[in-house]
């Protein structure tokens, strides 16, 4: 089971055993205490799957889960919760939940449920950003319907911008990701950028933060 996924949930000890378990699993967690903290991170970066508590200290999950789908309509979403009547487990259902889990739960059959659901989901291969294509299985990418060469850091550096287009992605963030460490000399991020954009890709300088496609 690969994924990433994160849970809403407040209370500490129930987050951390399935943060446990999932990444036993192969997973890449993040755990959240509220929505505010939730909402955050979602415009950054979004998840595979996500676990939902309803009962919140400044919300409700359900809130949570009108916005993914909404918005994020491709995020996987599994309600957690303690609310455990049929008309709860029918409400959150019908508001657009993939699955309803009540506590107390046996961490085995929640970690089936996030694998079954994790193995259903459609894989996505190819990206699409104005004038560009690009296929992530291939490691194919079109500009205004020609090839364009890319080595492979050119690549990872142009998909991870695909995925967040739009988003002003922070310079720090992009070594991490890309590159895999956290600060440093920001000469070759620029470097990759600058034969991207001669590529054709149409990147925007946001001066003193980072990037946007």
């Amino acid at each position: 089971m690969n994924g990433k996924i994160y849970i809403l949930e407040d209370d500490a000890s129930i987050s951390g055993l399935v943060k446990v378990a999932l990444e036993m699993n192969g997973c890449e967690v993040k755990t959240f205490p509220s929505l505010k903290e939730f909402f955050g991170q979602l415009e950054l970066e979004l998840p595979d799957l996500a676990l939902l508590d309803i009962m919140l200290p400044d919300g409700s999950g359900l809130d949570a889960l009108r916005v993914i789908k909404s918005k994020y309509p491709s995020v996987i979403c599994i309600m957690l919760s303690a609310l455990s009547k049929e008309e709860d487990k029918v409400g959150g259902l019908n508001s657009g939940a993939d699955d309803y889990i009540a506590k107390p739960f046996s961490v085995l059959e929640l970690t089936a449920r996030v694998n079954a659901r994790l193995r259903g989901k459609k894989r996505v291969t190819l990206l699409r950003a104005g004038n560009i294509t690009l296929d992530t299985e291939t490691m194919v990418c079109t500009a205004d319907g020609s090839p364009v060469t890319l080595n492979k850091k050119e690549f990872e550096l142009l998909k991870y911008f695909m995925e967040n287009a739009g988003k002003v992605i922070p310079r720090d963030r992009l070594l991490t990701e890309v590159w895999g460490y956290d600060a440093g000399e920001t000469r070759t991020l620029d470097n990759h950028v600058a034969r991207l954009r001669k590529s054709g890709v149409k990147i925007e300088t946001v001066f003193g933060i980072g990037y946007k496609l």
